[in-house]
């Protein structure tokens, strides 16, 4: 039985959906694979049980039902964070690799999942560092593009983790840093040591969100067309300019949530027309009858939040760049990915499979 860590330069890398899609191809293959998240910062319960919410749905998408103690052997709850931060945390990293062994027994590979970036958990003991050269297993460390890479960080992990570094995936490219990461950041990297196992380029799929799940993290409230509250925004725009440059550039947004103040029914009603995914509208104003009633008979969700149209914005934000990969369309669709893009030959021949 062999291992890899699957872990990130920070919180909402996609460690979930390399996770799923290296299962997913290596179950494809024959190989008989186990998983487990050693540390979960998402408690949850199940039957009793006190485990983890990613590592519960992650184990579902395997086919996976083995004991959530030792899947997720330490669960950051209230009690943790109170022992941890007096000074009474114990070695946890006997119980993650007693774990770790039990799981793996009769298993050909074992995906280890990180909990948020490498450094996570460093307080306790049970950062992705020390639990990768604790199990003696080798990591793959996820680097979402977010303005730029993480480069200094992906080299400190090489000069930490050596030949257990089994190589990086560079997450969310998008198309215009495409020329500078292959002429340029990838030789480099190489160059230090450091194997570039796939680079997975920018997909608005995987950042959508349904219209439902978004008026719930809005605190808002669906108040029309609710039965199309399943259709998925991929991105947004503000509605707060004229009418003929919002025009111009709703031509250009396809899927996005318009977000316009309650009280500009000239803008609503040019999304609607537009048939736009959802209307977001902000500052807790409802719209006259005309707008609900075209919302109605165009079958577009309407969204009515409190918060101020910036605020609202700022907040769709990070949902989008944060949203939980959930749905199975988006699974089959992010493994589809991963197994196309990631270097399953060096990969395996590195692991020994």
């Amino acid at each position: 039985m062999v291992g890899i860590y699957v872990g990130a330069t920070s919180g909402y890398s996609g460690k979930n959906m390399i996770a799923m899609g290296i299962g997913l191809k290596l179950q494809k293959e024959g190989y008989r694979v186990g998983y487990m998240k050693p540390v979960g910062a998402l408690p949850q319960e199940k039957n009793g049980v006190l485990g983890d919410a990613d590592a519960f749905f992650v184990q579902d998408i395997l086919g996976l039902s083995e004991n959530p103690a030792l899947v997720t052997p330490v669960v950051v709850d209230q009690d943790f964070k109170m022992k941890a931060f007096t000074g009474k945390c114990e070695d946890l990293m006997p119980r993650i690799k007693t774990a770790y062994e039990e799981l793996g027994k009769d298993k050909d590979v074992m995906i280890v999942a990180g909990s948020g970036s490498m450094y996570s958990g460093k307080y306790c003991g049970v950062d992705g560092i020390s639990v990768v050269k604790s199990l003696g297993i080798k990591s793959i460390i996820i680097d979402r593009y977010v303005k730029e890479l993480n480069y200094d960080y992906l080299i400190a992990m090489k000069e930490l983790l050596g030949e257990q570094l089994l190589g990086v995936l560079l997450n969310d490219i998008p198309p215009v840093f495409k020329e500078e990461l292959d002429s340029l950041l990838h030789p480099f990297m190489e160059s230090k040591g450091i194997k570039i196992l796939g680079k997975i380029p920018s997909d608005p799929l995987m950042g959508a969100i349904k219209v439902a799940d978004l008026a719930d993290r809005l605190g808002g409230k669906v108040i029309t067309a609710q039965d199309k509250s399943e259709r998925v925004v991929e991105n947004f725009l503000i509605g707060t300019m004229q009418v003929e440059n919002f025009m111009t550039h709703f031509r250009k947004s396809k899927k996005s949530a318009i977000i316009v103040g309650g009280d500009r029914s000239d803008v609503q009603l040019v999304a609607l027309e537009g048939q736009c995914q959802c209307l977001v509208l902000t500052g807790n104003l409802y719209p006259n009858d005309i707008i609900m009633t075209r919302a109605e008979v165009l079958e577009v969700p309407i969204v009515v939040v409190r918060d101020d149209t910036f605020t609202v914005a700022k907040k769709m934000e990070a949902i989008l760049s944060r949203h939980k990969l959930r749905d199975v369309i988006k699974i089959q669709h992010g493994s589809q990915l991963v197994s196309s893009i990631i270097d399953f030959q060096y990969m395996k021949e590195s692991l020994g499979i």
